[in-house]
């Protein structure tokens, strides 16, 4: 299943930048974007792992420094929406939004190489 139509981009546009809809595996071995995963209710998500643990939330701090570094944007311009306590987060990122948009799908793209689905 290829999530390449625009109804399926886990990120939306806005005027100020892009919001992202992400699920973050915390203790994830590493800091990475996985790709995009669609969830058992249809909606898309970008898969985030980062290294940190989910405590005292460190784990969205890695996940916002990860994302901001990915995008080439300052830290100050990522910012946490909703689920500071859930692995399926919504995140703001200022900015540029075709610019990010398109650097969201190249990093998602890299890694969503067809998986056997």
């Amino acid at each position: 299943m290829v999530a390449k139509e625009a109804g399926k981009e886990p990120w939306r546009y806005s005027a100020s930048g892009i919001s992202i809809a992400l699920r973050v595996t915390p203790r994830g071995g590493r800091d990475d974007i996985d790709g995009i995963e669609q969830l058992s209710d249809g909606r898309s998500v970008l898969k985030v792992r980062v290294r940190a643990i989910a405590d005292g939330g460190e784990a969205n701090k890695a996940v916002l420094v990860l994302l901001a570094k990915s995008l080439g944007v300052p830290k100050s311009s990522v910012k946490l929406l909703s689920g500071a306590t859930s692995r399926l987060k919504q995140i703001a990122v200022d900015g540029d939004p075709a610019r990010l948009g398109e650097a969201l799908r190249r990093l998602a793209s890299a890694k969503s190489t067809d998986q056997g689905n």
